[in-house]
Protein backbone atom coordinates (compact mmCIF):
# COMPACT_ATOMS: atom_id res chain seq x y z
CA UNK A 1 0.00 0.00 0.00
CA UNK A 2 3.10 2.50 0.60
CA UNK A 3 3.83 2.39 -3.17
CA UNK A 4 0.33 3.82 -4.68
CA UNK A 5 0.62 6.45 -1.78
CA UNK A 6 3.91 7.81 -3.27
CA UNK A 7 2.82 7.67 -6.89
CA UNK A 8 -0.25 9.80 -6.10
CA UNK A 9 1.87 12.13 -4.68
CA UNK A 10 4.34 12.14 -7.46
CA UNK A 11 1.27 12.90 -9.52
CA UNK A 12 -0.11 15.79 -7.34
CA UNK A 13 2.88 17.12 -7.24
CA UNK A 14 3.41 17.35 -10.78
CA UNK A 15 0.18 18.83 -11.39
CA UNK A 16 0.72 21.91 -9.14
CA UNK A 17 3.74 22.44 -10.69
CA UNK A 18 2.02 22.19 -14.61
CA UNK A 19 -0.66 24.70 -12.65
CA UNK A 20 1.70 27.07 -12.06
CA UNK A 21 3.54 26.98 -15.19
CA UNK A 22 0.58 27.91 -16.58
CA UNK A 23 -0.47 30.26 -14.37
CA UNK A 24 2.83 31.88 -15.48
CA UNK A 25 2.64 31.47 -18.69
CA UNK A 26 -0.68 33.57 -18.73
CA UNK A 27 0.99 36.01 -17.02
CA UNK A 28 3.63 36.48 -19.45
CA UNK A 29 1.26 36.50 -22.30
CA UNK A 30 -1.44 38.80 -20.82
CA UNK A 31 2.01 41.25 -19.79
CA UNK A 32 2.52 40.88 -23.44
CA UNK A 33 -1.12 41.63 -24.53
CA UNK A 34 -0.78 44.88 -22.20
CA UNK A 35 2.34 46.30 -23.53
CA UNK A 36 0.75 45.38 -27.07
CA UNK A 37 -1.58 47.34 -26.15
CA UNK A 38 0.14 50.38 -24.72
CA UNK A 39 2.79 50.38 -27.54
CA UNK A 40 -0.14 50.39 -30.07
CA UNK A 41 -2.08 53.18 -28.38
CA UNK A 42 0.95 55.29 -28.18
CA UNK A 43 1.72 55.10 -32.27
CA UNK A 44 -2.24 56.12 -32.50
CA UNK A 45 -1.77 58.73 -30.11
CA UNK A 46 1.75 60.02 -31.78
CA UNK A 47 0.14 59.65 -35.34
CA UNK A 48 -2.87 62.23 -34.40
CA UNK A 49 -0.74 64.65 -33.14
CA UNK A 50 1.21 64.34 -36.14
CA UNK A 51 -1.81 64.81 -38.11
CA UNK A 52 -2.79 67.94 -36.38
CA UNK A 53 0.56 69.58 -36.45
CA UNK A 54 0.21 68.92 -40.30
CA UNK A 55 -3.08 70.49 -40.29
CA UNK A 56 -1.75 72.89 -38.02
CA UNK A 57 0.79 73.91 -40.34
CA UNK A 58 -1.32 73.78 -43.40
CA UNK A 59 -3.40 76.15 -41.97
CA UNK A 60 -0.37 78.55 -41.25
CA UNK A 61 0.78 78.57 -44.74
CA UNK A 62 -2.87 79.47 -46.35
CA UNK A 63 -2.71 82.34 -43.61
CA UNK A 64 1.10 83.51 -44.61
CA UNK A 65 0.30 83.23 -48.78
CA UNK A 66 -2.66 85.19 -48.07
CA UNK A 67 -1.35 87.76 -45.84
CA UNK A 68 1.74 87.82 -48.73
CA UNK A 69 -1.41 88.38 -51.37
CA UNK A 70 -2.95 90.94 -49.73
CA UNK A 71 0.50 92.69 -48.83
CA UNK A 72 1.16 92.51 -52.80
CA UNK A 73 -2.38 93.94 -53.35
CA UNK A 74 -1.91 96.93 -50.72
CA UNK A 75 1.41 97.22 -52.63
CA UNK A 76 -0.16 98.10 -56.01
CA UNK A 77 -2.94 100.01 -54.44
CA UNK A 78 -0.25 101.92 -52.81
CA UNK A 79 1.72 102.16 -56.39
CA UNK A 80 -1.61 103.46 -57.14
CA UNK A 81 -2.25 106.41 -55.36
CA UNK A 82 1.19 107.48 -54.62
CA UNK A 83 1.27 108.85 -58.45
CA UNK A 84 3.87 111.27 -58.70
CA UNK A 85 4.38 113.92 -61.59
CA UNK A 86 7.87 112.75 -62.10
CA UNK A 87 6.22 109.69 -63.85
CA UNK A 88 5.23 111.88 -66.98
CA UNK A 89 6.76 113.56 -69.81
CA UNK A 90 7.11 117.81 -69.39
CA UNK A 91 4.57 118.32 -72.22
CA UNK A 92 1.89 116.31 -70.66
CA UNK A 93 2.51 118.36 -67.65
CA UNK A 94 2.45 121.38 -69.43
CA UNK A 95 -0.86 120.93 -71.37
CA UNK A 96 -2.50 119.72 -68.02
CA UNK A 97 -1.15 122.83 -66.05
CA UNK A 98 -2.28 125.19 -69.16
CA UNK A 99 -6.11 123.50 -69.22
CA UNK A 100 -6.09 123.62 -65.06
CA UNK A 101 -5.50 127.41 -65.20
CA UNK A 102 -7.27 128.73 -68.70
CA UNK A 103 -9.54 125.86 -69.62
CA UNK A 104 -13.23 127.30 -69.96
CA UNK A 105 -14.47 123.60 -68.24
CA UNK A 106 -12.81 121.52 -65.85
CA UNK A 107 -15.22 118.62 -65.52
CA UNK A 108 -13.61 116.94 -68.61
CA UNK A 109 -14.17 113.31 -70.08
CA UNK A 110 -11.29 113.72 -72.34
CA UNK A 111 -8.58 116.70 -73.15
CA UNK A 112 -7.70 116.56 -76.75
CA UNK A 113 -4.14 118.08 -77.52
CA UNK A 114 -3.72 118.53 -81.35
CA UNK A 115 -0.44 120.19 -82.49
CA UNK A 116 -0.65 122.94 -85.29
CA UNK A 117 2.32 123.73 -86.70
CA UNK A 118 3.42 127.59 -87.91
CA UNK A 119 1.80 128.58 -91.56
CA UNK A 120 -1.69 126.48 -90.74
CA UNK A 121 -4.25 129.33 -91.11
CA UNK A 122 -6.01 130.52 -88.30
CA UNK A 123 -9.49 129.59 -90.08
CA UNK A 124 -8.66 127.00 -92.85
CA UNK A 125 -12.34 127.91 -94.19
CA UNK A 126 -11.37 131.78 -94.72
CA UNK A 127 -8.92 132.23 -97.32
CA UNK A 128 -8.38 135.44 -95.79
CA UNK A 129 -7.05 134.29 -92.99
CA UNK A 130 -3.82 135.01 -91.26
CA UNK A 131 -1.24 132.12 -90.55
CA UNK A 132 0.57 131.04 -87.56
CA UNK A 133 3.82 132.45 -87.20
CA UNK A 134 5.22 129.60 -84.67
CA UNK A 135 4.23 126.46 -83.86
CA UNK A 136 0.92 126.26 -81.39
CA UNK A 137 -1.10 123.54 -79.13
CA UNK A 138 -5.06 123.70 -79.12
CA UNK A 139 -6.31 121.95 -76.50
CA UNK A 140 -10.28 121.21 -76.60
CA UNK A 141 -12.41 118.61 -74.39
CA UNK A 142 -15.21 115.85 -76.38
CA UNK A 143 -18.01 118.71 -76.43
CA UNK A 144 -17.96 122.05 -77.50
CA UNK A 145 -19.08 122.83 -74.75
CA UNK A 146 -15.80 122.36 -73.52
CA UNK A 147 -14.23 125.60 -75.16
CA UNK A 148 -10.61 125.31 -76.13
CA UNK A 149 -7.13 126.94 -75.77
CA UNK A 150 -4.58 127.65 -77.73
CA UNK A 151 -0.78 128.69 -77.07
CA UNK A 152 2.76 128.74 -77.73
CA UNK A 153 4.44 127.41 -74.87
CA UNK A 154 7.99 129.78 -74.33
CA UNK A 155 9.67 127.14 -71.70
CA UNK A 156 10.41 129.47 -69.04
CA UNK A 157 7.01 129.37 -67.45
CA UNK A 158 4.95 131.35 -69.31
CA UNK A 159 2.82 130.86 -72.51
CA UNK A 160 1.46 133.16 -75.83
CA UNK A 161 -2.53 132.74 -75.73
CA UNK A 162 -4.08 133.03 -78.81
CA UNK A 163 -7.87 133.99 -78.61
CA UNK A 164 -9.01 132.14 -81.45
CA UNK A 165 -12.36 129.66 -81.07
CA UNK A 166 -13.27 126.07 -81.50
CA UNK A 167 -15.26 126.38 -84.20
CA UNK A 168 -15.60 130.10 -86.48
CA UNK A 169 -19.23 131.48 -86.55
CA UNK A 170 -19.76 134.40 -88.43
CA UNK A 171 -19.44 136.22 -91.50
CA UNK A 172 -16.84 135.49 -94.25
CA UNK A 173 -14.31 136.17 -95.50
CA UNK A 174 -13.25 138.70 -92.54
CA UNK A 175 -10.50 140.28 -94.49
CA UNK A 176 -7.06 139.98 -93.34
CA UNK A 177 -6.36 143.07 -90.67
CA UNK A 178 -9.74 141.12 -88.32
CA UNK A 179 -6.58 137.99 -88.03
CA UNK A 180 -4.07 139.89 -88.03
CA UNK A 181 -5.55 141.47 -84.95
CA UNK A 182 -6.16 138.46 -83.54
CA UNK A 183 -2.15 137.80 -83.76
CA UNK A 184 -1.01 140.59 -82.54
CA UNK A 185 -3.57 140.47 -79.43
CA UNK A 186 -1.65 137.69 -78.36
CA UNK A 187 -1.19 137.57 -74.42
CA UNK A 188 1.85 136.20 -72.11
CA UNK A 189 0.07 134.19 -69.24
CA UNK A 190 2.42 132.76 -66.20
CA UNK A 191 1.32 129.32 -65.34
CA UNK A 192 0.97 128.51 -62.32
CA UNK A 193 2.20 124.64 -61.05
CA UNK A 194 -1.56 124.13 -59.67
CA UNK A 195 -2.32 120.88 -57.33
CA UNK A 196 -0.27 117.73 -58.30
CA UNK A 197 -3.36 115.75 -58.19
CA UNK A 198 -5.49 117.99 -60.24
CA UNK A 199 -2.51 117.66 -62.47
CA UNK A 200 -2.29 114.33 -62.41
CA UNK A 201 -6.15 113.85 -63.27
CA UNK A 202 -5.84 116.08 -65.99
CA UNK A 203 -3.44 114.24 -67.67
CA UNK A 204 -4.79 110.80 -67.40
CA UNK A 205 -7.48 112.26 -70.18
CA UNK A 206 -5.40 113.38 -72.26
CA UNK A 207 -5.34 112.09 -75.76
CA UNK A 208 -2.83 113.44 -78.67
CA UNK A 209 -3.88 114.07 -82.04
Amino acid sequence: MKKPTKILSIYAIAMVMAGMLAGCGDKTNDGAKDDDLKNNSSLESAAEETAGESEANDGKGTSTEGSAQSESENSAGDKEDNKTLSQYSSQQIEYARVWLQLGPNQDLDELYVRHIPAGTPLNPEDETSAHYQEDVIQLAGSRLADGSVTYKGNGDGTVNVYNVPLRWDGQYPAGEKFYSDIIENTKQVSIEPGEDEKVIELIEKQIEE
